[in-house]
């Protein structure tokens, strides 16, 4: 099935049911703001409307900077509005944060999905283009798994600035930094934990150290040696980065914040990882090494486990389901369904996105509980993949404009 996306279109209503709560009764829940007007509770912000099931939708932004927000359950269209040119965007699954090389732009889109552990609570409000955050130089930006409380990380390689944003202001439209730190240019990290946050130190441009710092930029005297970190993820059971020989898994345990290795395996050669990327919240996280060596870490269990992939690919990620599957994209444009417990290849697309490929646009997949999506810039297209059948076309959406950077939102 294939669609043609025009920017303009409205954006359909959708009568939802709420959902109500197991440990209140329906005459608790409320739409609007709550007694717990920081959304500590169950993610609900002022304004913002529960509705019944997952508001998921394709969040774009195109080369000219015009972002975009395509509704999955009703297929509406809604233009945002624009930000400066990016060259990179990471998401949350609710804020998108386009780096522009002069600073962060940050776009709301307005959907968002509040983890109570054994149950879900859905949120839609208007999206937003809520500001900028100043920085020089590539910003490499950490989120968690939370878009209504605790932190957002940016380190900005020119300047050396750390920056850690209140994402519970960002939740009420306020760009607001929790503490901004001097250090030496780099490319380094700042990850959010908790309360707390782990800022990368570096000795000849070059990052070497970890360390742990609170909510206000004071140092609480944890350090950890973490040589080349590259890649950045949130679990349910902590926050990964990876070192050349292995990752740091970081929780807070009974209000401290603690830091845990886990060295790759045995023969395993030191490597700086790529970008983690796995479906939101499951605890197994995957990367790429180098173009057939896949790395997956099972943070629950602390352990690795590494896959020879059966064609050279430019992306992982880890749906860790029942069926066991593992997604990637192979260079020449196929996405690929491979078997986690040992990489063999389970199906396949045609190439997709070999145009993107070969012109240097990078498309982007992603996993959810049922379906992936991959961006098509080149192509102008976004397609909706059913992966655990036979990798089957569900929808194609064809688009007005490049989706440069995209983002499933509501999730």
């Amino acid at each position: 099935m294939t669609h043609r996306i025009t920017v303009g279109t409205v954006l359909g209503v959708l009568i939802l049911t709420l959902v109500s709560c197991a440990e209140q009764p329906p005459s608790a829940q409320q739409t609007e703001s709550s007694a717990d007007p920081t959304g500590a509770g169950h993610g609900a912000i002022a304004g913002a409307e529960e509705v019944a099931e997952p508001p998921l939708a394709l969040t774009t932004i195109d080369p000219d900077g015009t972002v975009a927000h395509l509704d999955l359950l009703d297929e509406s269209i809604t233009e945002i509005g624009e930000v400066s040119q990016a060259s990179a965007m990471t998401t949350d699954g609710r804020y998108l944060f386009a780096d522009t090389g002069a600073g962060v732009e940050i776009v709301d889109s307005g959907v968002w999905t509040w983890d109570h552990v054994d149950h879900f609570h859905y949120y839609r409000a208007a999206p937003a283009l809520l500001g900028a955050v100043e920085g020089e130089g590539r910003a490499a930006i950490a989120t968690t798994n939370s878009s209504t409380s605790g932190g957002t990380g940016i380190s900005f390689a020119a300047s050396g600035d750390a920056v850690l944003l209140d994402t519970e202001a960002l939740s009420k439209g306020e760009v607001r930094e929790l503490f901004r730190l001097d250090r030496d240019p780099h490319d380094g990290l700042v990850v959010p934990v908790g309360s707390f946050a782990l800022v990368t130190d570096a000795e000849g441009g070059a990052a070497t150290t970890v360390v742990g710092y609170d909510s206000t930029g004071e140092r609480v005297g944890l350090e950890q040696p973490c040589i080349a970190p590259a890649g950045t993820i949130t679990t349910r059971v902590g926050a990964v980065i990876g070192c050349a020989d292995g990752a740091l898994l970081a929780s807070v345990d009974d209000g401290a914040l603690s830091i845990e290795r886990i060295p790759f395996p045995d023969g395993a050669a030191p490597s700086s990882i790529g970008a983690f990327a796995n479906r939101e919240g499951r605890p197994t996280v995957a990367a790429l090494a180098a173009p057939t060596d896949i790395r997956l870490l099972d943070t629950r269990e602390r352990a690795w486990t590494l896959l020879t992939a059966p064609a050279p690919l430019t992306q992982v990620t880890a749906v860790d389901d029942e069926g066991g599957h593992l997604l990637a994209l192979a260079q020449d444009g196929r996405m690929l369904v491979l078997s986690a417990d040992d990489g063999t290849l389970l199906a396949e697309t045609a190439p997709l996105v070999a145009e993107s490929l070969a012109s240097g646009r990078a498309p982007t997949l992603i996993a959810d509980q049922h379906r992936a999506y991959l961006s098509a810039p080149a192509e102008r297209r976004l397609y909706e993949i059913d992966y655990a059948d036979d990798a089957r076309i569900a929808r194609t959406f064809d688009t007005a404009t490049e989706p440069a950077f995209v983002a499933e939102t509501g999730r």
